[in-house]
């Protein structure tokens, strides 16, 4: 069975089927093309091309075969070119010529359309949802971190003493965006139901659309056929959203793939979650972080080739918006079987706070230097110049910054006394810096991130 071909005299070539047929991954659509399917045939009943009755039998006819996919019991065929064509074959065996009737008025541009867009929609979702545990862990993290102190980097240089919990929550907050783009972009896929566009030129028949897009829980109906059929910004911003959150879990998992480093040794992953050598029996691999980062890669390349198979193409549908399914799915299933392990590498990680401590060296407390002069009414542009001073001073003595005494410090200014000492306590450092997001905002910085967890949960 094909859904076309009519006009045509011979059959085509097992070649271009090959090329042409869809249904080895198109296939997943199965459960939002029935339900479109069904929604269009209560649309043709409402608009009297089709009885109630036919409507009845095509709804019970296409609900068992959402069964036989459901229950693994459905066998392709061989002329099976895509989701679409297979539903209605077997539909047409279930229910007999009925079946027939059903794309009235409908074309698999407009079909397939819908189908992405209410995939997506539900896809969403299910990564939101394998997020949020990853999310929550690093917040967990955050909580144990609370004491230890860790250097800050800047260029991957040593900058300022900061928190682990202030570390962990960095990477906490760039996962909340994540959700809520995703959240966001699927509040607006909302607004277009393409169902109803046929081809290109819309439907003839007295079809309510506004009613139609209700039905599969859209807010209203494309606005424009032509655009409804070619419509995949839709899938061009999963595919970054998706993209992003690779970026954000790659960084992660760079910092703690060097952190893991024994040369720094901060932290230590759980034995589960490495890996050894088949030669080396020392080595602890952490292949899960490197995996991480080496698949934001390839959801870079997803995106970036779909968007150049995006820009050159024609008004309408193009049988190059085929290639929008195979990057789509990719895509997903990559990152939802990369979230759960990361979430589980996290929640057993340990961090090593004697090793942190140990990292830390006096330099990173040259700007807490100048900000003591600062309270003296030192300008800070001096003030920078005067901690830098000293900086040097330390080195050319080879001692830290606490080394150099005071009458060096005080040749450089005036305004240093014996109190200066209490300048150099990392701790003291971290928890200076408590204005709202700082490393000293702890409680702060916790709070709306447990409020902001529970708005997700809730």
């Amino acid at each position: 069975m094909t859904l076309w071909g009519g006009a045509f005299s011979q059959p085509t070539d097992d070649a271009v089927r090959r090329l042409n047929d869809s249904l080895r991954f198109d296939w997943r659509l199965y459960d939002v093309d029935i339900s479109g399917s069904i929604a269009w045939a209560h649309a043709l009943a409402g608009a009297g091309v089709i009885t109630e009755d036919e409507y009845a039998a095509l709804a019970d006819g296409l609900e068992r075969v959402r069964a036989e996919f459901a229950g693994g019991t459905f066998e392709a065929a061989s002329g099976d070119e895509d989701i679409h064509t297979a539903v209605e074959r077997r539909l047409g065996a279930l229910v007999g010529d009925v079946a027939g009737k059903l794309h009235t008025g409908r074309s698999r541009n407009d079909q397939v359309a819908t189908d992405v867009l209410l995939w997506l929609i539900r896809a969403q979702k299910d990564v939101r949802a394998a997020i949020l545990p990853l999310a929550t862990a690093l917040r967990g993290q955050a909580q144990r971190g609370r004491d230890a102190v860790m250097p800050g980097y800047t260029h991957f240089q040593p900058a300022q003493p900061i928190t682990a919990a202030h570390w962990w929550l960095s990477h906490f907050w760039p996962l909340t965006r994540d959700i809520e783009r995703l959240a966001e972009q699927a509040d607006r896929w909302r607004d277009k139901c393409p169902l109803g566009s046929g081809a290109l030129a819309g439907t003839p028949y007295a079809i309510n659309r506004q009613r139609l897009a209700e039905r599969l829980g859209f807010r209203r109906a494309t606005a424009n056929s032509l655009d409804g059929v070619a419509d995949r910004d839709h899938v061009a911003e999963f595919l970054f959203a998706l993209t992003l959150l690779g970026v954000h879990l790659s960084r992660l998992a760079e910092d703690l793939i060097v952190y893991a480093n024994p040369a720094l040794g901060f932290v230590r992953l759980d034995e589960r979650y490495s890996t050894g050598s088949s030669l080396m029996p020392q080595k602890r691999n952490p292949d899960p972080l490197e995996l991480a980062r080496g698949k934001a890669g390839r959801a870079i390349g997803n995106l970036t080739g779909f968007l150049a198979t995006l820009k050159g193409l024609p008004t309408a549908y193009n049988k190059d918006l085929q290639e929008d399914k195979e990057p789509l799915f990719d895509a997903y299933d990559t990152i939802m079987a990369l979230l759960p392990p990361l979430v589980g590498l996290i929640e057993t990680i340990r961090i090593n706070p004697d090793r942190m401590e140990a990292a830390l060296d006096e330099s990173m407390l040259a700007t807490d230097l100048a900000d003591y002069l600062v309270e003296r009414g030192v300008p800070f542009r001096q003030a920078h110049v005067m901690a830098g001073r000293v900086v040097r001073a330390a080195e050319e003595r080879g001692v830290p910054l606490s080394g150099v005494p005071l009458d060096a410090l005080r040749e450089i200014s005036e305004h240093f006394t014996e109190d200066v000492s209490a300048v150099f306590d990392f701790r003291a450092a971290a928890a200076r810096r408590k204005a709202p997001g700082g490393t000293g905002d702890y409680d702060g910085q916790m709070r709306r991130a447990e409020a902001w967890l529970a708005t997700q949960k809730a």
